[in-house]
């Protein structure tokens, strides 16, 4: 196959600058030309452009500054800018420390045609990786312009654990510090996004928002801390990491432990929680997004019961088995109490008491009621304002105000397991990332495994990418579905369908299958829902 990860061998060969050449896939942003990577016949590749100021020096911890193109046309000096090579990536806060503070750049995939007033949609992709590691790297998207040459799409650099995500009662000065300086990172791409995907072919009124755990949880966010800044016009968000987001205050233990190890050899080793999660003192054991008042006024769950999102079609999905969960412990009430500091016994023994032992094996019914949690109840709090806008008179006003009542919507569950993971793993947290990433599977430091693909798992991964991209393309996963690939039918109060997304037997059929929510999974979500203030999330 024909593929090169987008010229990864060969980022410490290649200057800078580079002699342009007729033949070349150079973009002109206005402000400065970028030399692109030709990673198949009908793809390019441009990788590592800057969306904002690097955030060194007394910019650490700090919200992104825009980018200042003068800066960067004068030290072009009218030279082609190499954009063939993967840049640095944001230092990973777990799995190893390794990485960059100046990481605040985008990987721009494009079909080699694509030229200014090619108006084509635009896919933005947050990656995952719980807030603390993940680049963009790891998830490359060639293949997905290789397949439906009609996108652009566009994978997002953040800052990432404490560098984005540092949180201390103090940062109410904004001379000292920003909150969810992370999360503005992505804010300030979608900016950049806005004014200039146009120079590479892209629609900035046609943007759509992508992410999958950790990046769902950003696209949930974005939903609501976004909701009329007009940066995106449809969301995907998959297997939602349910984070708590706590308060500046319940912040200090973990920032106060990290403090007494930021000065032993580098910022970048001190925040590494793989070794001291369990050490800090502190109930939350990571940095992550903090309910600071300013971006976040509320838990996202609130926000979306009451109608405060951003209108836009949406799919929401999440992996189908018991064994997607975060939330550890040996037991329900450690695990809860794990991931949601704030519930008390009594909430742990309601949510219990709604999970019967009656109707869960032994081994099923914490990993089934901690998935809930963490993971797979993102599905049920996004629809739930959706039903109470077509049943229910007293939601009426914010039916008219906040949220339309023929917003399309479409909910799946992801049925295949990675097959790298031991069978007793069942489909969990991101196995869909496998398919849809060339066998992806993530290491240490950055890096990451491709593992080859047989027909089957690529003639799969197709139908998934098809699905996706006819959702950017339309606003509706059907439009540009594969002829084999069955019709995904939309969610709604009356009829709660959703697509089941799994793997056929042969290359000529789809596995996939349509099916009704029970209504026992929508009850227990809904009782989760309500437990918002307590599990911050």
């Amino acid at each position: 196959m024909w593929f090169s990860l987008s010229g990864i061998i060969i980022s410490s060969l290649v200057p800078n600058v580079f002699t342009q050449k007729a033949t070349d896939p150079i973009v002109d942003t206005g402000y400065a030309k970028y030399l692109g990577n030709r990673t198949f016949p009908n793809t390019v590749a441009f990788l590592g452009i800057p969306y904002a100021e690097p955030p060194l020096g007394e910019r650490r911890f700090r919200k992104p500054l825009p980018l200042d193109t003068v800066r960067v046309s004068l030290e072009a000096s009218g030279a082609v800018i190499n954009a063939t090579f993967y840049p640095a990536f944001c230092i990973q806060g777990a799995k190893g420390g390794a990485g960059s503070e100046d990481c605040l750049k985008l990987n721009i995939y494009t079909p080699a045609d694509a030229k200014n007033g090619s108006n084509l949609p635009v896919l933005v992709y947050i990656h995952g990786g719980g807030y603390t590691f993940g680049t963009p790297a790891n998830w490359p998207f060639d293949h997905w312009i290789r397949q439906s040459p009609n996108v652009v799409i566009v994978s997002v650099y953040y800052r990432l654990s404490s560098f984005g995500f540092l949180a201390l009662p103090e940062f109410e000065d904004p001379q000292l510090g920003d909150f969810n300086a992370g999360f503005l990172d992505q804010t300030e791409a979608l900016r950049w996004v806005k004014s200039h995907i146009a120079s590479f072919g892209g629609n900035p009124n046609k943007i759509t928002i992508n992410g999958q755990s950790a990046g769902g949880s950003s696209v949930e966010l974005h939903l609501i801390a976004n909701k009329d800044a007009e940066l995106f016009t449809g969301a995907i968000a998959q297997s939602v990491y349910r984070t708590p987001l706590p308060t500046p205050e319940q912040q200090q233990p973990l920032f106060q432990f990290y403090a007494q190890y930021a000065g032993v050899s580098a910022l970048a080793r001190a925040q590494d929680a793989g070794k001291f999660l369990d050490s800090t003192g502190s109930p939350y054991k990571t940095f992550h997004p903090v309910l600071d008042g300013k971006i976040f006024t509320e838990f996202p769950t609130q926000s979306i019961t009451s109608g405060k999102f951003a209108s836009v079609p949406l799919i929401v999905g999440s992996s189908a088995t018991t064994n997607e969960t975060l939330a550890i412990g040996n037991t329900i009430p450690a695990a809860l109490m794990h991931y949601c500091p704030l519930l008390t016994a009594a909430d742990i023994a309601i949510l219990e008491e709604a999970y019967s032992g009656s109707d869960f094996a032994d081994d099923l019914r914490k990993q089934t009621l901690t998935g809930d949690v963490s993971v797979r109840c993102a599905v049920s709090v996004h629809f739930t304002f959706l039903s109470h806008l077509r049943r229910s008179a007293i939601q009426r006003t914010i039916m008219a105000t906040n949220f339309s009542d023929h917003v399309p919507a479409w909910t799946y569950r992801y049925n295949q397991r990675n097959p790298t993971d031991p069978p007793s793993y069942g489909v969990a947290h991101s196995a869909e990332n496998w398919m849809m990433f060339l066998g992806t599977k993530l290491g240490a430091n950055g890096t990451t495994t491709f593992t080859p693909m047989t027909p089957i798992q690529d003639a799969f991964a197709s139908e998934l990418i098809a699905y996706w991209l006819s959702f950017v393309r339309s606003g509706n996963p059907n439009t540009y579905k594969l002829s084999r690939s069955p019709v995904w039918p939309s969610y709604s109060a009356e009829e709660r369908s959703r697509i089941v997304l799994q793997q056929a037997a042969t290359l000529t059929a789809s596995g996939s299958f349509v099916e009704e929510e029970v209504e026992p999974e929508t009850h227990r979500c809904e009782l989760i829902a309500s437990q918002a203030t307590y599990q911050q999330n």
